[in-house]
């Protein structure tokens, strides 16, 4: 970790905890700041605001009082899931104090390079793929994770060498709260419409996600998924050198997949029924980490046994195990219509039973029903129940059935499907309104099929 000196005696708010704010408090604490602590979440139910509270970092828990900026803080280090609409972030804008999130943090101290890795969908995966490939073609030191994937990035920072690599998950959230982040490889899996109840309007959701090439110069590469028109604009407006990758389209430079493989600068690296992974979308993945490979130097006879090998992340067509001759998935991580798509794409249609459901954020299902079009069976959950059922309906399935939750799916879905059927747990919501994250829906999901194997 760089030893700094930018934060000693200053005056240093940390406006929410969660694994990020926890770990930047921290660090600020080591770096010699005066830290206060601000946390929505009760001081007595609160188990990391006491552990901060006992290294001496003062804490105030339960609300977010506005007067708490009169103390003239130089800096605040926000939680991304605290919008910047936020009456307090608003007051502290208007008293003209910067609001960072923590990967800026753990920017200004990592001693190497970071690779950062943004889109809509696609980016847990696509990092971890990333990691194992470069972990796999023993470069010198170790290819890290962090960031949005779930491991604080200040942490993973200080604890990385010089020799390492920081592979990071950047959520838009994220991405919104840096000033001075400079990856030296960064990639864009994709931008679609999302999380416009944060950010009000796909423009400034997609200003948010470019925002992580904005410090990129000539000698870092800015991978860009080159089927999409957008990216195709936006890379005239950067000044790193761009490598694009695209899916079933042929490129002069860069990564792309074909009917007979993937290719590296029109080198084949193997055949696509070789990944571990199904689906057009996990093909999308697969391109932008070997495109960082390539850039690393990693062969592609490693390439290829090691994405052989990777049969994907926790909640990401997660496959769970086999019931009564019946092949269950996970795939909670699915918090938008898009993901659920990109999941739907790598399975027979007719064999496939899906769950699906969670919070109603105001939006339709119009999208989702080509998608559902030969389905055998629909089993709908959560504030969107009605909606998935209205949407299933108009996709032409005749078996539609609506449940509590996505526990209470499953025996329903043995019920309603055959030996050598597929049941897939891809909500296409995000799982507020029933669990506190889409981690918890997946874990209650898999317990649920783990009692009955």
């Amino acid at each position: 970790m760089k030893k700094i000196s930018t934060y000693v005696n200053k005056k240093v708010l940390v406006l929410g905890l969660a694994k990020s704010g926890f770990s930047a408090a921290k660090l600020l604490h080591e770096l010699g700041a005066l830290v206060t602590v601000n946390d929505g979440k009760p001081f007595d139910e609160n188990s990391e605001a006491q552990e901060l509270l006992s290294l001496g970092i003062k804490v105030i828990a339960g609300s977010h009082p506005i007067e708490l900026l009169d103390e003239d803080f130089s800096l605040i280090v926000k939680n991304p899931g605290i919008s910047y609409s936020h009456p307090f972030v608003l007051k502290a804008q208007e008293l003209d104090i910067p609001v960072i999130t923590e990967v800026e943090l753990a920017y200004e101290v990592a001693e190497c390079p970071i690779i950062g890795i943004t889109g809509t969908n696609g980016k847990t995966t696509t990092t971890t793929m990333t990691g194992l490939l470069l972990n796999a073609g023993q470069l010198p030191g170790t290819a890290r994770l962090a960031g949005n994937i779930g491991y604080p990035a200040s942490t993973v920072a200080q604890e990385a060498k010089m020799d390492d690599t920081i592979v990071m998950e950047l959520s838009s959230f994220q991405l919104m709260g840096i000033t001075d982040f400079h990856p030296h490889i960064a990639a864009i899996t994709n931008i679609y419409e999302a999380h416009l109840d944060y950010h009000k309007t796909r423009k400034e959701y997609i200003k948010a996600k470019w925002r992580l090439q904005q410090n990129m110069t000539k000698v870092d590469y800015l991978i860009l998924n080159w089927n999409q028109e957008k990216l195709r604009e936006l890379s005239k407006k950067t000044k790193a050198t761009v490598l694009p990758f695209a899916n079933q389209q042929k490129l002069t430079v860069g990564t792309y997949s074909l009917a007979d493989g993937i290719f590296y600068n029109q080198e084949k690296i193997m055949d696509i029924a070789e990944l571990g992974v199904p689906g057009s979308h996990n093909v999308e993945n697969a391109l932008v980490a070997i495109s960082v490979a390539k850039l690393y130097g990693v062969s592609n006879e490693v390439i290829k046994k090691t994405l052989q090998l990777f049969h994907g992340v926790p909640h990401r067509t997660q496959y769970v195990g086999e019931v009564q001759g019946r092949k269950f998935y996970n795939d909670s991580k699915a918090t938008n219509i898009l993901a659920t798509k990109m999941a739907l794409s790598g399975f027979s249609l007719e064999k496939l039973v899906l769950i699906a459901g969670g919070l109603d954020r105001g939006n339709s299902f119009d999208e989702l029903i080509p998608s559902l079009r030969g389905i055998k069976a629909l089993i709908v959950f959560g504030e969107t129940k009605t909606k998935l059922r209205e949407a299933g309906k108009k996709a032409g399935i005749s078996v539609i059935k609506v449940v509590e939750n996505a526990e209470s799916a499953v025996p329903i879905a043995l019920d309603l499907s055959n030996k050598g059927d597929s049941i897939l747990l891809s909500p296409a919501n995000a799982s507020w309104d029933q669990y506190p994250n889409f981690e918890v829906r997946g874990e209650r999901f898999m317990d649920a099929v783990n009692k009955r194997k």
